[in-house]
Parts: C-alpha cells; structure tokens; sequence
C-alpha cells in the first residue's frame, strides 16, 4: 500500500471510529481559552489542564487580565500542571504581547504564533486548525507514536512527523485526524499495549502486520 493511501486509509478508518472529532481541551469554543490552555497543556494532562481551567479564567477571563496578574496569584492556580513557575512568566508575557500587538486576539499566521512566549508549532498547529480552519498537524505523544506504528512516519522528532504528515494528509482533515489520534491513542493504540486485535487498521499498520 503506497503512503497516500495508507494516508487516506487511516483518516477514513478513525472517523468512522470517532465521528465527533473533538479537542480534548474543554475551551467552550473561546480562542483566547484554548491558547491558553494549550500553553498549559505541555508535559501535563488534558484532564488537569481543564480542572485548573475552571478557576484560572474566572480569576483572568481575558488576555489584559491575565497580563496584569499580581505576582504569585497566576502561579499558584496553575501549580497543578506542572512547570507553573515558566508557564505563569510565558502566559504573563504573551498574554501582553497580545494585547500590545494583536489587540487581544489570538493572530492565524505561523510566525506571529511562533513569535509568543511558550508557543511551539504544536501549539501554533492546534491554534491554526481548531481556530481558524487552516490545518496543521498537532504533533504530540499520541501523534508520534501512532503515525511510526502505521509506518506514515519514521522518526520520534516532532517537527519531522509533522512534515511527513503534512504530505500525506489533506489540509482539511488535518485538525480532526490528529483530534482522533488522541482518542484512539487513550482507546486502542496506548504507548505500553497497544490493542492490535480490536484495531480498524490492523490490515495496513505495519507494527500489527510485523507482529504477526
């Protein structure tokens, strides 16, 4: 099977799993929400990055708020996520950024996202896709994983999955492929014990069919 297919193969067989592909990211359909809790969300859970979610924007509903955050309140609702201390700092300082640059909108172009203190392009491609419709590949654990166990990919860099993924992908399915991923990842394809005798894509992933 060429990589295209496999490709479209993949996307097909995970929307028939997960027809609503949603964010994990409870963020209520407001832009500024998911920045900032895709900032949150590095090295911590969605699950976590949600609960501290509740009371972090009641406290610092909007981007000035946030950047205006006296000293050690911000840090001590985040603690729970881990690396409060660089989150807290990042989140103060792009969260000025915005305000001072961007009016207090969360800006669609790669190089602005990039240009936003904590932002990587994980975090651009989830913003860029979810927000704006523009696709991108969310490269994270689950992503990388999955895509080397299908053989879509062949290396654990995130930025090199991203651009094998990109090719083969279209634009539009981009944002919903990786959304499902996540799913399936949790469901089915875990780090330690994948399920490959209830997989959809058994017949073409190349980690089942070596298994074999």
């Amino acid at each position: 099977m060429e990589l295209k297919e496999k490709a479209l193969a993949a996307v097909s067989a995970l929307a028939a799993r997960y027809p609503a592909a949603e964010c994990s990211l409870s963020y209520g359909g407001e832009p500024f929400r998911l920045f900032v809790m895709a900032v949150l969300s590095a090295q911590c859970t969605d699950e976590r990055v949600n609960a501290v979610s509740v009371p972090l924007f009641a406290a610092f509903p909007t981007a000035a708020a946030m950047a205006a955050a006296p000293e050690g309140a911000l840090e001590a609702i985040i603690r729970p996520v881990g690396l409060y201390k660089t989150k807290a700092k990042n989140l103060r300082a792009t969260c000025a950024r915005l305000v001072e640059v961007y009016g207090g909108e969360i800006p669609r172009e790669m190089a602005d996202l990039l240009s936003l203190a904590g932002v990587g392009r994980k975090v651009a491609n989830l913003l860029r896709g979810d927000l704006y419709g523009l696709g991108g590949i969310v490269a994270d654990t689950h992503c990388i994983r999955i895509s080397n166990r299908l053989g879509l990919a062949d290396t654990q860099n995130p930025h090199g999955v991203e651009k094998a993924l990109d090719v083969l992908v279209p634009k539009e399915e981009q944002s919903d492929f990786c959304h499902r991923l996540v799913l399936f990842g949790r469901e089915i394809c875990s780090a330690r014990r994948p399920l490959c005798g209830e997989c959809p894509m058994a017949g073409f992933c190349s980690q089942c069919q070596g298994d074999r």
